[in-house]
């Protein structure tokens, strides 16, 4: 069966809130708010396509030859017939999954995972095997015994995100290491959801799997424009990999589907001209945003939050036996002077029954101003929640 979105299934309570008066604060969705580069909205403003033609199923090929010209700025080595432009990186997840997975075949995944993952699976017919990593540990990788426990003759991949949503964690350049020496040793591949690779904190770089040398039959890279560009309607994403076969397999699925969005595809090529120091900025305004989030989280009695050195994500551990049932309490019956807040309980992250039930993730993808506010509600809902 389909799983539903954690993050989306209380949009319904949301909807009611609002109606009612009540100001609803966003911390359940990773929808930035800062401005898409305007060279990228010109870019659209400005085409003079007089027919909306389907592009090539792999993406265009201009595209792709700027997209790996992108790559190689950031030490990635790839060229255009190494890309299938894919819509959104959701697709590029499918596309993996079906390609080298068949019925019943296993991924390892460390846990909590982007929720949307249990959805790929089930579409693919593939069984998520959760390794799970803790917030005590602030979610680092756990040991590679734990991988070498759960492989088996069906294990076709370990599936990592890196900056991790939900969890923030950034990878360190020994622990992707780690991961490559253990599926070059069981010949499996090893995926890398590297949506947030701009999204690195603290000095610490971001390290790809494409990086590896000796990697390279392994290794599949997903990426997107959505966080990047702050460009999530776009609907533009990449499947990567210098394995021919699986790039050749992907490509049935990519001609299964026509084309990716013609439009799009210009806006994100176009977004490829953003300058860095586009980027410096919101990095900056990114790391403010953790550290008054985590500064105010920490004032609130019986909160524990993990530090996320990356994208724009934090797991909290809340006062409360179950964060399901808090949150729609917080749409359907607290208010606090006319505001409440919206989180995304943190279960639907994990698939192991039971774990995650007092977590939530928070998206810090608003003011300062915002932020505080926020978590001065949560702290006042928690009050009466446990009354």
């Amino acid at each position: 069966m389909m799983p539903e979105s954690p993050i989306r299934k209380l949009v319904p309570y949301a909807e009611d809130a609002k109606k009612k008066g009540i100001k609803v604060i966003h911390l359940n969705i990773g929808q930035p708010d800062i401005k898409t580069p305007q060279v990228a909205l010109d870019a659209i403003k400005n085409n003079t396509i007089e027919v909306l033609e389907y592009s090539r199923s792999e993406g265009s090929e201009q595209y792709r030859e700027k997209l790996a010209a992108y790559y190689k700025n950031h030490n990635i080595d790839v060229v255009a017939k190494d890309i299938i432009i894919t819509t959104g990186g959701s697709e590029a997840l499918l596309f993996a999954m079906g390609s080298i997975a068949d019925a019943d075949d296993e991924i390892i995944i460390p846990e909590p995972f982007y929720a949307n993952y249990n959805g790929f699976a089930t579409a693919s017919g593939v069984k998520i095997v959760p390794v799970i990593s803790k917030i005590e540990d602030n979610f680092a990788l756990p040991a590679i015994e734990e991988f070498e426990k759960l492989i088996t003759p069906k294990t076709k991949a370990i599936l990592i995100c890196n900056p991790g949503n939900p969890t923030g964690y950034l990878y360190s350049k020994e622990e992707i290491e780690k991961l490559a020496q253990i599926v070059l040793k069981h010949d499996i591949f090893l995926i890398a959801d590297e949506v947030y690779r701009e999204f690195a904190y603290d000095g610490v770089k971001h390290y790809s799997i494409m990086e590896i040398e000796g990697l390279e039959q392994h290794a599949i890279m997903i990426d997107s424009v959505s966080k990047r560009y702050s460009m999530c309607g776009a609907r533009i994403g990449c499947l990567v990999s210098k394995n021919k076969e699986v790039i050749t397999t992907a490509l049935k699925y990519a001609q299964a589907r026509l084309s990716p969005p013609t439009y799009a595809q210009i806006a994100s090529e176009a977004a490829l001209e953003t300058p860095q120091t586009y980027f410096d900025e919101v990095i900056t305004e990114y790391v403010s945003r953790r550290d008054i989030l985590i500064e105010e989280l920490s004032k609130v009695p019986g909160v524990k939050v993990a530090n996320p050195k990356g994208a724009f994500y934090c797991i909290a551990e809340l006062p409360v036996a179950n964060a399901d049932d808090f949150a729609q309490w917080l749409l359907e019956n607290f208010e606090y002077e006319g505001e409440t807040v919206m989180v995304a309980p943190a279960a639907g992250f994990y698939s192991t029954p039971g774990l995650g039930l007092n977590q939530i993730r928070i998206a810090y993808v608003l003011e300062k101003e915002k932020i505080v506010r926020a978590v001065r509600i949560l702290q006042e809902a928690l009050k009466a929640y446990n009354a």
